[in-house]
């Protein structure tokens, strides 16, 4: 059924380049933190340093490029829609995984971005080859399995965002009462925020809290005016820069996140469909899903190729849709341009490093939250049996146990460890393979009959 949105341009109307202006804006403003906060994250956990500033600008142009496709369609790839691309924060924590395993092997910087990429490239080619089959891989890929992913989720990135809130593990303030009181102020700046009756400030909430606990910092003298130096230079995509490089054993996580990211991505794009009065059901829908799926297959490929983390299509953005009642697909053209343009500026990068840890911190915390809270809705939508609590209890204990518990399993061999290191990967695995092996006896019981 498609939402009677009262749209005020269809998918293929051309509004005026003033409000088709606006609108991208909107949308930009929606997306902008959710887009540059994994590269921040990764970068700052990894210890990458003068790297998180390239990484954050790629970002910018990945997401961009992503957008253009699914908006114009070249050679037949992409939904044809207003889907707006972004950095998932669904591969934050496996890469992290990887990329720690890395540091205590005694790689560098250099060494744990060429596997992380080489990685991303062969997952993305694995979405790219799935595409096809994504209304079969949804009989494995049940809302089940999709929310026990998404708590766990949610749930391990939760202690990245308190680290960072509490000033980060290396800072000499850590826990002070300073750094708690910034992380604060900005988590109570959204919520205020979001309680508004506009519904623009509820969209920008998180930006606004940002730049409200920016401030503060400056008054309380924990960032310096002086520190702020603007770049005139450039960041341009070079492919391959750090190389790549490929473990078979790391791949697995990383493999089954794809997995889930395309059964997901196939959700957005339904929304999506719902809110612009497209056919939600038929050949025509299951061809623009499959068309998008694709174009987020080869959108995360471009990604990695110029050095970025993969995309995904970006589910609050919807809600821009609804909310402005544009759903013209051109508008990602200017969306699309936007965020290049952005992402030429190295300066941006260089900024956005600035932001003390506690005010990230305050942010991310509301959005890894708002992660395991989406998680724990799709779980609460269904109506839990006996076999169904037993499959969440053993995929959420075995996921989330050996990030609780460091060095846990550290006396496991090694491709045991690299994929219990994945909070979302063992989760997900785990919930696949309860889902297809334990008898679900109520459903004996009616086919007996």
């Amino acid at each position: 059924m498609s939402i009677n949105s009262e749209l005020i341009y269809a998918l293929e109307d051309r509004p005026p380049p003033l409000k088709s202006l606006f609108a991208g804006v909107q949308h930009l403003l929606a997306s902008f933190v959710g887009i540059v906060t994994p590269a921040l994250i990764i970068g700052d956990v990894l210890d990458l340093g003068a790297e998180i500033s390239y990484l954050i600008s790629m970002s910018l142009i990945a997401s961009g490029i992503g957008t253009l496709i699914q908006a114009t369609q070249p050679f037949g790839i992409g939904a044809k829609m207003l889907c707006l691309q972004g950095t998932s924060f669904t591969f934050v924590g496996v890469i992290i995984t990887i990329g720690l395993y890395v540091r205590e092997s005694g790689g560098t910087s250099t060494d744990l971005l060429s596997l992380i990429f080489g990685l991303c490239i062969a997952g993305s080619v694995l979405q790219i080859a799935l595409s096809p089959f994504i209304p079969k891989l949804k009989k494995f890929i049940t809302p089940l399995v999709t929310g026990i992913v998404v708590t766990s989720i949610g749930v391990s990135l939760i202690k990245v965002a308190m680290t960072d809130l509490a000033g980060g593990l290396a800072a000499e303030s850590f826990g002070s009462p300073a750094n708690l009181f910034l992380g604060l102020a900005v988590i109570v700046t959204v919520i205020v925020l979001n309680c508004s009756n506009n519904d623009w400030v509820r969209l920008s909430s998180i930006l606004a809290g940002l730049i409200v606990g920016l401030i503060l910092a400056l008054l309380m003298g924990e960032l310096s005016p002086s520190e702020f130096h603007v770049s005139t230079n450039v960041s341009v995509p070079t492919p391959f820069l750090y190389g790549l490089d490929f473990d078979a054993l790391a791949f697995i996580p990383i493999a089954v996140i794809f997995l889930i990211s395309s059964v997901e991505t196939a959700g957005d794009i339904t929304a999506n469909c719902s809110i612009c009065d497209q056919p939600v059901r038929g050949s025509a829908y299951l061809d623009r899903v499959r068309r998008g799926v694709l174009a987020d297959g080869i959108n995360s490929l471009i990604s990695a190729t110029i050095n970025s983390f993969p995309n995904t299509t970006f589910s609050q953005n919807n809600g821009v849709i609804q909310l402005t009642g544009i759903a013209s697909r051109h508008v990602g053209i200017y969306v699309a341009c936007m965020l290049m343009i952005l992402g030429l500026v190295q300066s941006l990068g260089d900024i956005l490093q600035l932001i003390p840890k506690p005010v990230i911190g305050g942010a991310t915390m509301l959005m890894f939250g708002s992660v395991a809270a989406t998680g724990l809705a799709i779980l609460g939508s269904l109506e839990l049996n006996r076999r169904q609590l037993m499959i969440i209890g053993i995929s959420l204990g075995l996921g989330l146990g050996p990030s609780l518990v460091p060095g846990a399993v550290d006396g496991l061999p090694t491709l045991l460890k690299t994929v219990l290191g994945s909070a979302a990967a063992t989760a997900g695995l785990t919930a696949i393979l309860l889902h297809a092996l334990l008898p679900d006896r109520l459903t004996v019981k009616a086919r007996s009959k």
